[in-house]
């Protein structure tokens, strides 16, 4: 072979080399592209001080007497086992005793339900007091491109399970154009109706254009988290972990930023660790208005991927040996010391006995951070509707009303927040549409007649269920792919092991046939579901899927 000859065949091999890494790498190619495009879309200033407008300087002992403060504080992806109270991370080892007091000083729903099993339907749901199916609000807002790649990316044929369905049609939206319409009722602005100061800080996740931003939506003042960094990069105080399993997680170190806006005001740094920052700036904005009502909606990101832990909580927790685990934890932990701050700051200014305290999760803790005990002893993650993905913490707390060490076992639901909210500030809730809320207050005492709901429902695309009594059906309806249905009996089976659909048929029919009359009555989703991944609910994303797994399809 001439020389020439040589060069010809070995620059073919190169091309054909270059060629099947491009294919084998164009998914995470394009996954870091569209990170890198996220990330470059904004400027961020220099961290400024947050003036929070303040409220009449007398007026506490008023005040105690007049319509309760109300204050929601909602975490982000927190597992049922992250705290003390239903279990606790690492073995229990992380305590999270401010979170557990408001349990011990109020009542804990051990049956609480998110409303859906992913962030932004369910913070829908918590604002509008309604099923977020019932205007259309199903998947969860992301930006383009970004759900095809990463359904590809955890369609499971390099892990070993079924494959996922892109929707290469999907009509979708602008990422700020999909939210929240304008034309529900937000609890903000019902309660600012009855004269309330109302204050937002943390995620929004409902939309920041056409009217749909805090602003809009009734809040008087927003610190708004404009990205997901919890510190800097190079923060020596601010420590990571990165997971090379997930994809989602690649894709959010690239994309995020450590960034807030005030009132829609430009980007700028925020000086500190973001869990803690946004405590102190709540603590500001309680402090502010502590003679006038106020509702104060902390929405904070925490524990939220990606993972980054204070340097103090981190060196705490010396004992967990697995870096990601141990991350994790000092997030529970910074969350937990939120909570107890805003607790003492209630305490401190005299407000203890007239706040109502809520605190619950967005949906269940997430698979792909690959820690498997996070949801114990349920069954699956986010993104599934099986108990994993639904059951959260949620407690309230309510002194002037509510006994201390109260439990409620009977099922409850998020927009039930709303309308227990509303109802302490003595508002009437919309009357022109359909409420699903309704105001837990009564049922612990003891006033209310059955139970809050009969049933309870939940939709995004191929992933359907239905709670009913003690039954549970959950479907898995991808388009093109083979329909799949459990049948449990949650009361007995809470863990969700036992599929009784073979022997209890016409209680399969039963629930069927709610769900089909509940979906009639549920509005066209707002934009397409770019695809469906098959999500394995017995494995968290760092162990490699068996074929023989159960796998169930959720849309987005």
């Amino acid at each position: 072979m001439t020389t020439l000859g040589k060069w010809t065949w070995l620059s073919v091999l190169v091309i054909v080399i270059l060629g099947l890494c491009a294919w084998i790498f164009r998914v995470p190619l394009l996954l870091w592209g569209v990170g890198v495009m996220m990330a470059s879309q904004f400027e961020i200033g220099p961290t400024q001080e947050i003036v929070w407008q303040q409220g009449p300087q007398s007026g506490a002992e008023e005040r105690n007497q007049g319509p309760p403060n109300v204050v929601l504080i909602l975490a982000d992806d927190l597992g049922w086992n992250d705290l003390t109270l239903t279990g606790g991370v690492a073995g229990g080892t992380v305590p999270t005793p401010n979170i557990d007091s408001i349990a011990a000083d109020g009542v804990h729903f051990t049956e609480g339900y998110a409303a859906n099993a992913t962030c932004a339907p369910s913070r829908a749901a918590l604002m509008s007091g309604r099923y977020a199916t019932r205007f259309g609000y199903e998947f969860t807002p992301t930006p383009r491109m970004m759900m095809p790649m990463l359904i590809l990316m955890m369609g499971t044929r390099e892990r070993g399970g079924p494959p996922s369905v892109v929707n290469e049609d999907a009509h979708t939206l602008p990422f700020a154009d999909m939210g929240m319409p304008p034309s529900e009722v937000t609890l903000a602005e019902l309660l600012q109706g009855q004269g309330y100061r109302t204050l937002h800080i943390g995620k929004w996740h409902l939309g920041r254009s056409g009217g749909m931003d805090p602003l809009a939506q009734g809040f008087d003042e927003s610190l708004l988290m404009a990205s997901g960094l919890y510190g800097r990069l190079d923060d020596a105080d601010v420590i990571q972990a990165r997971q090379s399993f997930d994809p989602i997680d690649r894709f959010l170190w690239r994309a995020m930023r450590f960034a807030a806006t005030f009132n829609n005001g430009p980007a700028f740094e925020p000086p500190r660790y973001l869990t803690d920052y946004y405590t102190d700036e709540a603590v500001k904005a309680i402090k502010a208005n502590r003679n006038r009502p106020f509702f104060l909606y902390l929405a904070h990101w925490t524990p939220h991927t990606p993972l980054q832990a204070a340097r103090e909580d981190y060196d705490a927790l010396s004992h967990i040996e697995l870096h990601r685990e141990r991350v994790y934890a000092g997030m529970i932990r910074s969350l937990d010391r939120s909570v107890g701050r805003v607790l003492d700051t209630l305490r401190d200014e005299g407000l203890e006995e007239n706040t109502l305290v809520m605190f619950t999760s967005d949906n269940g803790g997430a698979g792909y951070i690959g820690l498997p005990d996070i949801n114990s002893p349920f069954r699956g993650w986010k993104i599934s509707l099986f108990e994993g993905g639904l059951r959260v913490p949620f407690l309230v707390k309510w002194p002037g009303q509510i006994p201390a060490g109260e439990t409620y076992d009977a099922p409850v639901h998020h927009f039930d927040m709303f309308a227990t909210a509303a109802a302490a500030a003595a508002a009437a809730l919309p009357s022109d549409r359909s409420m699903d809320g309704v105001d837990l207050v009564p049922y612990v005492l003891g006033e209310a007649e059955s139970v809050p709901h009969q049933a309870l429902f939940w939709r995004s695309g191929a992933a359907q269920s239905v709670r009913m009594g003690r039954y549970k059906l959950v479907v898995s309806a991808p388009e093109g792919l083979p329909r799949r249905e459990w049948l449990m009996d949650v009361q007995a089976d809470p863990s969700e092991r036992h599929d009784l659909s073979s022997e209890f048929p016409e209680k399969l029919s039963e629930l069927r046939d709610a769900l089909e009359a509940w979906n009639a009555e549920q509005a066209d989703p707002l934009w397409a579901s770019q695809g469906a991944s098959a999500v394995n609910v017995d494995r968290d994303l760092s162990q490699r899927d068996d074929p023989q797994d159960t796998f169930a399809y959720w849309s987005n």
